[in-house]
C-alpha cells in the first residue's frame, strides 16, 4: 500500500452506488494514513480491491476516510500493509457501512471484527 498524498475531498464530492445487492464501505482511517491505500477482498476468496484515504471535509471538521462506492454484498477482509487482517466487515445491498480502522494492531493474525453500521 503505497503512500501518495492528495487533495480534499469536500462535501458532496463522493457518490455512492446502492441498490439491490450492491452497498457502499466507508473505512474510518486516522490522519496517519491520509495518502496510503487500504485494500480489501471478499472474506470467501477472490481479488483485492484498494481506495486511497482522504481527507474528507464535512461542515464542522476534516475525518479522513477511503471510501469504496460499490462493492456486491458479501462479508470481506479489510488488509494491514503487511498483511495482516485488520478486520472484517459485512456490506450489505442499499446501505451504506462503515468500518473503523482498528487503534491498535490485532494480537495474533486472526481476522477481527470492527463494523459499525
Amino acid at each position: 500500500m503505497t503512500g501518495h498524498l492528495t487533495g480534499t475531498s469536500d462535501p458532496g464530492s463522493v457518490v455512492l452506488e446502492l441498490g439491490e445487492g450492491v452497498g457502499a464501505l466507508i473505512l474510518d482511517a486516522p490522519q496517519e494514513l491520509h495518502g496510503h491505500e487500504i485494500e480489501i477482498s471478499p472474506l470467501a476468496g477472490g481479488p483485492r480491491t484498494h481506495s486511497l484515504v482522504r481527507e474528507r471535509r464535512t461542515a464542522t471538521k476534516s475525518v479522513y476516510a477511503a471510501v469504496y462506492p460499490a462493492l456486491a454484498e458479501g462479508d470481506y477482509v479489510v488488509w494491514r500493509a503487511d498483511g495482516i487482517p485488520a478486520g472484517q466487515v459485512s456490506i450489505r445491498g442499499g446501505r451504506a457501512t462503515r468500518f473503523r480502522w482498528p487503534e491498535v494492531a490485532p494480537a495474533s493474525p486472526g481476522v477481527s471484527k470492527h463494523c459499525l453500521t
